[in-house]
């Protein structure tokens, strides 16, 4: 089965409101509340894997005035979220929802369960009003609904079971499965067939996360690594530069959004920061060079690209930062693309980038994910000029293959076999954090 642009932009570029994590979440809980006879919940009951749990319990959720938490994300969807929001469900919350959320929890009426052992993105959400018990899952992707049931049957209504789904284009298995298969040439030629339709929709993703990245510079909420940046600027303390600019863009994008913004993103292989840090280092160097419009956007969605095609090896969620490794090598390469270079470099720029942040690990979503996006943000733009100086990685060197797609597939090796165990130790360092927190909020383990 062959994947044409449009398919991939429709399945790895979608627009998030908040941390993805928590909004999959609340998008479980209100389809499970929509299909009970009447939406009136009187106990929710979640259960979902380590890494939707690791990045759920320290996220904002946004325009709630700093709430965060699994269980508030599940109340909030079940109380009042718009499904067919998506990963956008938080713009339909108001203060009444969030007061009658508080006061949900504090019934001790939400319980969230953590399968300890399940690989892969997994949320399954029941809901209980009375005789009535409506459930329903969430698999693989963060908008991906594979199940909905009410007192035990399946609901006719639900169109996006995993039967429909599995027998089109819109699944994340399929086009991951294919994508593997291709070269960095191939992923080039994918650009050459964008029309002004894709254009357009690259460029409202720009303006999304531009959007973003404003707000964090004149604010400074989360933790105001981007300001700090300009800060340092304007007291001639660091010089702004094509690197500088990279990181103070996207990491005030993120300080935004892990500081509760109600500002949507436009997410990238499933994840908002993914998405920041695949567009904005890209746009932040557009002052430092000539470019047109078309040559710009085009770069931005071969970051899209190369970001969906590591992410395809190293999976959806795992213990290495996303953000660095597989945004960062797209943005790398979108990067590399606009100031001129060719197949060679682009993969040249890749592996310098892998080689470089290949160890950071993914310690859930938070605030100082800006920290760690910027120091990406900065790499990316650094292994595409090293690499138009000539410069490349060898070989010989540690998990560094004889090509970027060699080296793409050691990365996923290390993220899926080798770091299992450090994925849980992890895991097991932030609940015993939470432990205390958890039991007054009524998660349990």
């Amino acid at each position: 089965m062959a994947f044409s642009i449009k398919d991939i932009l429709a399945i790895e570029v979608v627009p998030a409101l908040g941390c993805t994590e928590p909004a999959a979440v609340a998008v479980g809980a209100a389809i499970a509340a929509t299909a009970l006879p009447k939406r009136v919940v009187e106990s929710i009951e979640l259960w979902i894997d380590p890494n939707t749990y690791k990045n759920g319990i320290a996220a904002v959720i946004p325009g709630t005035g700093g709430l965060c938490g699994l269980n508030m994300a599940t109340a909030l969807g079940a109380l009042g979220g718009n499904p067919e929001l998506q990963l956008e469900i938080f713009d339909s919350i108001d203060k009444e929802i969030i007061n009658r959320a508080k006061s949900l929890l504090a019934s001790q009426e939400v319980r969230v369960n953590l399968l300890e052992d399940h690989q892969g993105l997994y949320i399954r959400t029941v809901v209980k009003s009375g005789t009535d018990t409506a459930d329903s899952v969430i698999e693989r992707m963060h908008n991906n609904v594979t199940s909905v049931k009410l007192n035990g049957s399946i609901m006719a209504e639900a169109t996006y079971r995993e039967g429909d789904r599995a027998q089109g284009k819109n699944t994340l298995a399929y086009l991951e499965s294919w994508l593997k298969d291709l070269s960095l040439d191939d992923l080039l030629n994918l650009i050459d067939d964008l029309d002004d339709e894709d254009l357009a929709f690259l460029q409202v993703g720009v303006r999304a996360n531009v959007r973003l990245m404003e707000y964090g510079l004149k604010h400074g909420p989360g933790l105001g690594i981007g300001k700090a940046l300009e800060r340092l600027v304007r007291q001639r303390l660091v010089c702004r530069d094509m690197i500088l600019a990279a990181k103070m863009a996207t990491s005030a994008a993120v300080d935004a959004r892990m500081g509760g913004v109600k500002l949507p993103a436009m997410s990238s292989a499933g994840s908002g920061n993914h998405g920041l840090t695949a567009v904005l280092p890209i746009w932040a160097i557009r002052e430092f060079i000539e470019s047109n419009e078309e040559n710009f956007l085009k770069a931005v969605c071969l970051s899209h690209i190369v970001t969906a095609y590591v992410k395809s090896f190293t999976g959806r969620l795992s213990a290495i930062c996303g953000c660095s490794i597989a945004a960062g090598a797209g943005a790398t390469a979108g990067t590399t693309y606009l100031l001129g270079g060719g197949t060679s470099h682009i993969a040249s720029a890749i592996m310098n980038l892998m080689e470089d942040l290949a160890g950071v690990i993914c310690d859930g979503a938070k605030a100082g994910c800006s920290l760690k996006v910027a120091t990406a943000a900065g790499s990316a733009v650094q292994a595409a000029l090293f690499a138009l100086l000539g410069i490349t990685v060898q070989s010989t060197d540690g998990i560094i293959g004889t090509s970027m797609e060699q080296t793409t597939k050691n990365i996923g090796t290390l993220s899926t076999c080798g770091m299992i165990e450090t994925d849980r130790t992890i895991l097991q360092i932030m609940i015993r954090k939470k432990f205390n927190d958890l039991n007054a909020s009524g998660e349990r383990l």
